[in-house]
């Protein structure tokens, strides 16, 4: 039996849009037929290297030997701690070469967040750069056991290899990423990868209080790619794409995952707060695709470079991670040209797109329609049982080959979140929203307790899991509040009620120690911007956060 039809289905028709055939197959495997096809185009740009396909995948098998000798296996996870440096695409591909699973690693993380996720990963190897090997991996005081090896790699690498400072760390081994590769051989024969093989496990914020795993498997992340390639069609041996998104986020390496899928030359930007390099980089070579948060978006426009940028050959731009204002829409247009701009949406757990506003056929209000082969619906929010009327809000929620496996070693909380309805698992993505008569789907409200700071996701419960540990905390509270000079950015505020024995202590003082334990235990932009001491913390009749109260007091302006 064919899908059923879907309202948004004759938007497909007025693009020309179809649902792409599942052609899932290992990265690496995309890679090696563009080496064939167009050996001598750049896959990757790095300041003034180009890295063609035939030398990207001769790397990428040296790193794959690499790996093995280490002792990688099909079972294992390689944990990628860096920037958007070439070694990190290596990484991507060499894993993918093998079987076995990959990891981004944030280098903001704290050494106590390092440690966690690298025990609940299970990562046995990390590729790490040395500032960071030298930082937060030597700081981790309780080191995972899974850990057994660190390869340091230096951002210059690939560019003016320098001799590096390797760090110590009792019963783990360390290698120099130069030193491994000069001795290793480019011939690799790829291993047997199943659709279903977990392909990355991608961290995200849980109301559990601590980060969880996504499992991504090669079907969701080689299916994402195609869908949007639907929307975005890319000329294979001729485009080029530029993302600042960092790759350790899902937004990052899901872009350069489909760039590299469809042999485009992936940009890289290893600072994106560096914006006279993405300047120049497009002032050298304008690029066909262009993605970034709203934030970025906002603060190239005020870079004189951005507005000499010739954008007559870009074929699209990609917003997304916060909303884009009308606004801002409107001067970004001015440089780049109409209808260019798209805006993207997902999550860590689809993948990460399932929603596209198409720039020919925008509505600035909405999030968008459903990418090619993800069905959405709008749930009642309390039982999640019943779909809602059009127009009516609920829970958005998604079913298709995008959605992941699960949380990993989280049974219950993959079972709250993913659910069997009209014979398809769905994600309830936690967001509310509404669908109209044409399938665009418009957020009404952002996902329980969750902040946008820098694109990022900040989930309250995480930091008030947290705070909660000082011994002169009785209770915490996380609320965001709209960021005016951010758009689309939240204010993270931090409620304190203090033990009563504290109760008396200078708030100035107790300020200071809160700030710093967070940034000894946090990434920095977890940390909260501003402190309020407070009585007691509002609860519901049930003994639940009433955040709304806090919110409530926040916009009338009672904290300053």
């Amino acid at each position: 039996m064919g899908e059923t039809k879907k309202i948004w289905d004759f938007v497909y028709q007025e693009f020309g849009v179809e649902n792409p055939p599942l052609d899932e197959k290992a990265l690496s495997l995309y890679v090696e037929d563009h080496a064939d096809k167009f050996p001598d185009f750049s896959a990757i740009r790095f300041f003034n290297l180009e890295i063609s396909y035939k030398e990207l995948n001769r790397q990428a098998n040296k790193l794959a030997n690499v790996l093995v000798e280490l002792g990688v296996t099909k079972d294992d996870v390689v944990g990628f701690h860096m920037p958007n440096i070439p070694q990190y695409i290596l990484g991507l591909l060499a894993v993918a070469k093998i079987g076995c699973a990959g990891s981004g690693v944030s280098p903001m993380l704290a050494p106590t967040e390092l440690a966690y996720q690298i025990g609940d990963a299970n990562i046995s190897v990390l590729i790490s750069l040395d500032a960071l090997a030298n930082g937060s991996v030597v700081a981790m005081r309780n080191r995972p056991a899974c850990l057994k090896a660190v390869i340091v790699t230096a951002a210059t690498d690939s560019l003016a290899p320098s001799e590096l400072t390797l760090p110590s760390i009792e019963g783990v081994r360390i290698e120099s990423f130069l030193a491994l590769m000069e001795n290793a051989s480019d011939q690799f024969e790829q291993r047997d990868v199943h659709w279903n093989d977990t392909y990355l496990i991608q961290y995200t914020g849980g109301t559990t209080g601590s980060p969880k795993g996504a499992m991504l498997s090669v079907r969701n992340i080689v299916r994402c790619s195609a869908t949007q390639y639907a929307f975005m069609p890319l000329t294979p041996g001729e485009d080029s794409f530029l993302t600042p998104f960092p790759m350790f986020h899902i937004a990052g390496v899901g872009g350069v995952i489909s760039g590299l899928r469809y042999g485009g030359t992936a940009v890289l930007v290893p600072d994106p707060r560096d914006l006279d390099y993405i300047c120049d980089q497009m002032l050298a070579d304008p690029p066909q695709y262009f993605g970034a948060v709203p934030t970025l978006f906002q603060m190239l426009l005020q870079n004189p470079k951005f507005h000499k940028i010739d954008f007559s050959g870009l074929k699209m731009a990609v917003t997304g991670a916060a909303p884009l204002t009308s606004g801002d829409r409107r001067k970004v247009e001015a440089v780049i040209g109409k209808d260019k701009l798209c805006d993207a949406f997902g999550m860590t757990e689809t993948s990460p797109v399932y929603i596209v506003n198409p720039p020919h056929r925008l509505k600035p209000t909405a999030l968008g329609i459903p990418v090619p082969g993800a069905d959405v619906k709008i749930m009642d929010v309390e039982t999640g049982t019943k779909e809602m009327p059009i127009g009516e809000h609920g829970e958005i929620v998604t079913a298709g080959p995008h959605v992941m496996k699960g949380y990993l070693n989280l049974p219950e909380e993959s079972a709250k979140a993913m659910r069997e309805f009209a014979g398809k698992t769905w994600m309830y993505t936690g967001d509310v929203g509404f669908m109209d008569d044409e399938g665009y789907v418009t957020i009404s409200d952002r996902a329980k307790d969750m902040l946008i700071v820098g694109g990022f996701k900040v989930f309250s419960v995480e930091l008030e899991d947290k705070l909660n540990n000082l011994d002169f905390v009785a209770n915490t509270a996380v609320v965001g509040v709209a960021d005016e000079a951010r758009p689309g950015n939240d204010i993270v505020n931090l409620f304190v009620e203090l033990m009563p024995a504290n109760a008396g202590d200078q708030h100035n003082r107790l300020t200071d120690d809160i700030i710093a334990y967070c940034r000894e235990n946090m990434s920095p932009y977890k940390v909260p911007k501003k402190v309020h001491f407070i009585d007691a913390i509002p609860l519901t009749n049930i003994g639940k956060l009433d955040k709304k109260v806090l919110r409530d007091r926040l916009e009338k302006g009672e904290f300053v």
